[in-house]
């Protein structure tokens, strides 16, 4: 795909003029767009609104996140993302719209499909895990890594209803590179932090999740993160590490 832009990825204005976008998309942006830039009921993600509104952030249309051909092409788009970021400034991050799939209506299902996005991302990484990153998804230093880049990760669902922030007219995984945390240290970090919560307290209709907090923090793990429910429970094991031992048992994945 070609967009003019230095990352070949869609952005802001590209979309806005209707490059790149299937039909599909249009309404899943716009819904996206009305959150971003909401006045009256602020979107929580501080950050991500200053990337939204300053066109730093990055778009894929993808196909339905079951089938397989459109996951390579998510792949390849991550890829090309990973690789040139930096130049867009701390505040970016890539947004994957899918496709709406007809049959999955349920929290449970889109989380399994979910980690199954992520796992397939895993298996077909073409670059090995960082070394300063632990394998252990126990440890409070762990994050999923992609192209030798640790990312943290969001999934929006339709299936969200009182957690708004977590809510999206489709299928939507945020990825966001831990090198945009990079100066949110210390003091800033928790100014950073108490702002989200503040917006969280009146944009969602649930209580802030007890997992949410930044990374490195000794009684955080970042996977409890990544797709939050609409209540404040949390797997008792972590996806990810459990999809991984059981594609190994089935022979279909390292």
């Amino acid at each position: 795909m070609t967009t003019g832009n230095e990352l070949g990825l869609l952005r802001r204005h590209e979309i806005e003029q209707g490059i790149g976008v299937p039909d599909w998309g249009v309404g899943a942006y716009e819904a996206l767009k009305q959150d971003m830039l909401g006045e009256e009921s602020p979107f929580p993600c501080i950050f991500g609104v200053e990337g939204f509104r300053a066109d730093t952030l990055c778009y894929s249309f993808i196909g339905e996140p079951t089938e397989e051909q459109a996951l390579f092409q998510l792949r390849d788009q991550l890829i090309r993302y990973t690789e040139g970021y930096r130049q867009l400034g701390r505040n970016t991050s890539l947004v994957a719209f899918f496709q709406p799939m007809q049959e999955i209506q349920t929290m449970d299902q889109y989380e399994r499909i979910f980690w199954d996005v992520i796992h397939f991302l895993h298996k077909h990484d073409p670059q090995a895990w960082p070394r300063q990153i632990p394998h252990d998804t126990g440890s409070h230093l762990w994050e999923f890594c992609f192209n030798g880049e640790p990312i943290f990760v969001v999934c929006n669902t339709p299936a969200h209803e009182i957690r708004k922030s977590r809510k999206s007219k489709t299928f939507m995984i945020t990825f966001q590179p831990l090198w945009v945390f990079d100066e949110l240290t210390g003091e800033r970090g928790l100014r950073a932090v108490q702002a989200v919560r503040q917006r969280l307290a009146s944009y969602d209709k649930v209580g802030a999740h007890p997992a949410l907090g930044l990374y490195g923090e000794e009684d955080k793990l970042e996977w409890k993160q990544y797709f939050l429910k609409d209540d404040n429970s949390s797997p008792t094991q972590c996806p990810f590490h459990a999809l991984h031992k059981e594609k190994k048992a089935e022979g279909k994945g390292a």
